[in-house]
C-alpha cells in the first residue's frame, strides 16, 4: 500500500474516498473545511462521481448526507463544532431513526478558539445522541478510524461521530492506505416506520435505541482504538483521543515510566476504566476540551483518586500540552523561555483593497448622524470591522444572528436598525430571520456584504452567486428597497445616499454591497492566466 504526507482532514478524506463512499457533504468552516477541499480536487474522487459540492449550511448537509443513506449508500458529512449546534436536530433524530447506508460526521472541535467563537466539546452530542463516537490520537489512526466508522455504523445502524481536533487536522503525518472498498449499491430503505418519527414510532425507535447501548460499550471494550501503556508506580493516567500524544511525548521527554490507559471509542469501556483505577492510587485525566469524562469519572468509586481540569490540576481552558501534564504529575519543568519581540504585535486587518473596507467607511459616516450607533454583524472576514480603524459593529454572536438581533432591536425602539452579513452567511442561515423582517413588517436594513464567495475560510463557492437580489424579492422583501451598490471609494457620495435613504424606510430594505473578494479576484486572474 502506499504512503503520504498528510494533513489530519486530509488523511480523514481519503479514507472516506477508500471507504466507498458515495457524497461528501460540508459547509466551510474552520478546521474542518480541507476535508472537502480534499475530494473535490482528488482526480479519483472524480472518476469515481463523488458527490462533493458545498451545502448551504449544515444542516442541510447533514439531511442529505442522511438521505443518501437512507438509499442505502455510504456518505460523510463534515463541520467545525459549531457547525454542529446548526445539525443538532437532524443528528440527534438520526439517532432514533438509525441508518441504512454508513453515516459517519466528522467534527472538528477548536480548542483554543484559534478561529472560533466558543471551545465547545462536541462529545456532549455523541454522548446525548446516544451514538458511538471516536476520537483518533494521530493521522494514522483518524484514517484507520475513518474506515473502522463506517463499518461500525452499517453494524450497528447508527451514525458514528468521529472528533478531531485543530491540531490534528492540520498538522502532517505519514498516513499508510488500506485497501479500497467499492460504493454500496443502491438499495434504499424498506421499513419506513423506523424513519417517520411519529410519537408511537418514535418511542419504539427511542427504546431500541436505549437497549443497543450494552452492545456499543462492548464493542467499546474490545476496541483498537481503546488499549493500556504500561508502566510503574502508584500514579496513572487516563488519555482521551488527541491528548495521548501529549502523554507520550511528555513521557518520553521526562523519561516518566508512568501506566497510560488510552480512550478513543465511546462509549466509555467502564470495564476497562475500573480495572484501571483499581491499580493506582492516584489517576490524572487528560482530555483535550472539556472535562466530560473527568466528571463522570468523578461519579465512579474510588473518585478521590481523580485529578484533571476541574480541580486546576490541569488548566480549565486552552489546549493542553506536554509540560502541562509534567506539571501535573510532580515533575519539575524548566521555565519558558519568552520569545523576544522581533517585530510589534499587529491584530488582523481586511486586505488591502476589500469592499468590506468602502462599506464600512461609507456606513461610518451615515452612523455619525444617529444617536442610535449599533450596527449588528456576523461571522466572515467583515467581523474585523470591529478593529481599528472602522470599529462600526456592534455584534457578531452566531451564524445569521446579525439579521434577527436587528430585528430584535427594530422591535425594542432602535433606529436604525442595521444588519451587515455576508452572501454566504446570509445563505447559510440569514433568510429565514429577513423572512421574520417580512411578516413582521419590521423597521431594519439589511446589508448583504457580496464578495461572491465563502472569504474567511478560503475562497469556496457561496451558494447566493447571482440569487441574493431574487431571494430577498422571493420572501416578501418590496423591490423598490432591494438596493444594489458597488463599494468603492469612487462610489462613496452616491453610496452614502442610497445608505440614508434606506435607512429613513419604515419597513424592511436591503442593501447588497457587491464585489468580488480582492483574494479570490486575484486567485481567478491567475488561473485565467495560465490557460
Amino acid at each position: 500500500m502506499d504512503k503520504q504526507l498528510l494533513l489530519g482532514a486530509e488523511a480523514v478524506a481519503l479514507a472516506a474516498i477508500d471507504a466507498g463512499i458515495s457524497g461528501i457533504y460540508a459547509y466551510p468552516g474552520t478546521p474542518s473545511t480541507e476535508i472537502t477541499e480534499f475530494i473535490q480536487k482528488s482526480e479519483e474522487a472524480q472518476k469515481l462521481n463523488i458527490r462533493s459540492n458545498w451545502s448551504a449550511n449544515e444542516k442541510t448537509a447533514y439531511e442529505s448526507a442522511l438521505g443518501m443513506s437512507y438509499a442505502g449508500k455510504r456518505s460523510m458529512v463534515c463541520m467545525k463544532h459549531v457547525g454542529l449546534n446548526v445539525a443538532a436536530d437532524a443528528f440527534i433524530n438520526s439517532a432514533v431513526t438509525g441508518v441504512n447506508g454508513g453515516l459517519v460526521l466528522v467534527v472538528a472541535d477548536d480548542p483554543s478558539m484559534h478561529s472560533s467563537q466558543n471551545e465547545q466539546d462536541s462529545r456532549f452530542y455523541g454522548k446525548f445522541a446516544f451514538v458511538p463516537v471516536l476520537e483518533p490520537s494521530n493521522q494514522q489512526e483518524a484514517y484507520d478510524a475513518v474506515l473502522y466508522s463506517f463499518e461500525l455504523s452499517e453494524k450497528v445502524k447508527l451514525p458514528v461521530l468521529l472528533r478531531i481536533v485543530t491540531r490534528l487536522s492540520h498538522s502532517r503525518s505519514v498516513v499508510e492506505r488500506k485497501l479500497k472498498r467499492t460504493q454500496n449499491a443502491l438499495q434504499p430503505e424498506n421499513e419506513k416506520r423506523k424513519w417517520i418519527l411519529l410519537p408511537a414510532n418514535a418511542r419504539r425507535q427511542y427504546v431500541n435505541l436505549l437497549n443497543i447501548q450494552k452492545d456499543l460499550a462492548e464493542l467499546s471494550e474490545q476496541s483498537i482504538f481503546n488499549k493500556v501503556i504500561n508502566g510503574t508506580g502508584n500514579k496513572g493516567i487516563i488519555a482521551f483521543g488527541l491528548s495521548f500524544n501529549y502523554v507520550m511525548e511528555a513521557r518520553e521527554k521526562y523519561q516518566l515510566d508512568i501506566p497510560v490507559l488510552k480512550i478513543s471509542q465511546y462509549p466509555l469501556p467502564e470495564k476497562a476504566v475500573k480495572e484501571f483505577l483499581s491499580k493506582y492510587s492516584e489517576i490524572l485525566i487528560v482530555e483535550e476540551g472539556y472535562p466530560i469524562y473527568e466528571e463522570i469519572l468523578k461519579g465512579f468509586p474510588q473518585n478521590e483518586k481523580i485529578k484533571g481540569r476541574l480541580d486546576g490540576t490541569l488548566p480549565r481552558t486552552g489546549e493542553l500540552n506536554p509540560d502541562y501534564l509534567a506539571k501535573a504529575l510532580g515533575v519539575k519543568t524548566s521555565p519558558e523561555k519568552k520569545i523576544p519581540e522581533i517585530v510589534s504585535p499587529r491584530p488582523p486587518e481586511l486586505c488591502k483593497g476589500c469592499s468590506h473596507r468602502d462599506l464600512y467607511e461609507a456606513l461610518n459616516i451615515v452612523m455619525k448622524e444617529y444617536n442610535s450607533n449599533h450596527v449588528f454583524s456576523d461571522i466572515g472576514c467583515y467581523t474585523l470591522g470591529a478593529l481599528p480603524p472602522y470599529e462600526t459593529i456592534s455584534t457578531c454572536v452566531d451564524m445569521g444572528a446579525s439579521v434577527t438581533m436587528a430585528k430584535g432591536a427594530s422591535d425594542a425602539g432602535i433606529h436604525p436598525a442595521v444588519a451587515v452579513i455576508g452572501d454566504s452567511t446570509f445563505t447559510h442561515s440569514g433568510i429565514t430571520g429577513l423572512l421574520d423582517a417580512v411578516n413582521d413588517k419590521s423597521s431594519v436594513t439589511i446589508i448583504i456584504s457580496d464578495n461572491s464567495t465563502t472569504a474567511m475560510t478560503g475562497g469556496q463557492d457561496s451558494a447566493g452567486i447571482d440569487k441574493l437580489q431574487n431571494i430577498c424579492k422571493g420572501i416578501g422583501v418590496e423591490e423598490d428597497h432591494i438596493r444594489t451598490i458597488i463599494p468603492l471609494k469612487n462610489n462613496l457620495a452616491e453610496n452614502i445616499k442610497i445608505i440614508k435613504d434606506e435607512f429613513e424606510y419604515k419597513g424592511v430594505s436591503v442593501i447588497i454591497a457587491s464585489r468580488d473578494c480582492i483574494q479570490t479576484a486575484r486567485r481567478n486572474k491567475k488561473k485565467q492566466d495560465k490557460q
